[in-house]
């Protein structure tokens, strides 16, 4: 009699981009599924070496090995063709790589399930399976094509936006990742990795990607602003504190940040006008304010900090009784 099916586990059936920006030299990889948590399964970039996508009825291996012969100075077609022509499983697999050069390699096995496909552009493969319609690589081939010179996250989010708008995965949506790597590698891990997003399960993954992407962008800026206020620029901190609050004018986080940006610039009453709303969402911000002096990150000054809190100064001596 003939033996039953081999039973599989669940793969993160998907479609997924690889890109090397050529502007920037950025290496990224986005990906989208009906799959729990597909970015820790799916994407894998290395800055300065470059990206992998391996998906399909997946082989995870792919990711780190991929990115290991790469380092070791192999092209993504060579470290393609090592890793397939191992695979006894090669016809369940898709995998994209793209080195550090731009060269860019793709397989979709013959028994990936339908609607599957690649398609290339320059430094670009974008490859799905299971998908709605077969158009869906192409689709994100145009999109990304088409919004060359924005950044290389926006671009990845654009194909994968592009997906959807064709259909996207047969099954419906649940996660999405994407992770931008450095041209070179800086030895600080957030240079070396400036994006790096996941949603693990959400009814609109593309979209929550969109809205995490800007509040990554928003934080960009914070951070930038730290580091130019430790080193002693003080006004150009205060204009990148005041960029992120304006890309996300609801954040209480970089709120507060932008208010003590301002009162240590000398603008006081704007300060005031700016915390407030922090302060009245959560009485933490204003004992974190009160913190900040012994930490040496705000002047020790408790009439500044009572006015900012809109309270009576901690130095200020209690009326003598009458």
């Amino acid at each position: 009699m003939p033996s039953a099916p081999r039973r599989i586990p669940s793969p993160p059936l998907t479609y997924s981009i690889v890109a090397r920006d050529p502007s920037s030299g950025e290496l990224g990889v986005a990906v989208q599924s009906h799959f729990f948590g597909v970015g820790s399964v799916v994407s894998w970039a290395e800055a300065g070496v470059g990206a992998v996508a391996t998906q399909s009825l997946v082989e995870p291996a792919f990711g780190p090995r991929g990115l290991e012969l790469m380092r070791d100075g192999s092209s993504a077609p060579a470290v393609l063709q090592q890793m397939i022509e191992s695979d006894e499983e090669e016809a369940v697999r898709q995998v994209a790589l793209v080195d550090g050069g731009g060269r860019v390699a793709v397989h979709t096995g013959m028994r990936c399930i339908a609607h599957a496909g690649h398609a290339l552009g320059e430094q670009v493969s974008a490859q799905a399976n299971m998908m709605e319609r077969d158009t869906v690589p192409a689709a994100m081939i145009r999109a990304y094509s088409e919004s060359s010179g924005q950044p290389l996250s926006e671009r990845l989010l654009g194909a994968l936006e592009a997906a959807e708008g064709e259909g996207g995965d047969i099954r419906g949506r649940q996660s999405a990742a994407m992770v931008v790597v450095a041209a070179r590698p800086t030895g600080s891990p957030t240079r070396d990795r400036p994006v790096d997003l996941r949603v693990e399960d959400h009814a609109d993954p593309v979209g929550e990607m969109r809205r995490l992407l800007g509040l990554e962008r928003a934080y960009a800026h914070a951070s930038a602003g730290d580091d130019l206020a430790g080193a002693g620029d003080l006004a150009g901190a205060l204009v990148e504190y005041e960029a992120a609050h304006r890309a996300e004018p609801d954040n209480l986080e970089l709120t507060f940040w932008y208010g003590l940006a301002l009162a240590g610039s000398g603008r006081e009453e704007e300060a005031v006008r700016v915390l407030q709303r922090p302060f009245q969402a959560h009485p933490g911000w204003v004992e974190l304010l009160k913190r900040l002096p012994a930490a040496g990150l705000f002047p020790d000054d408790p009439e500044l900090i009572g006015r900012l809190a809109g309270t009576r100064a901690v130095s200020e001596p209690a009326e003598p009784p009458t």
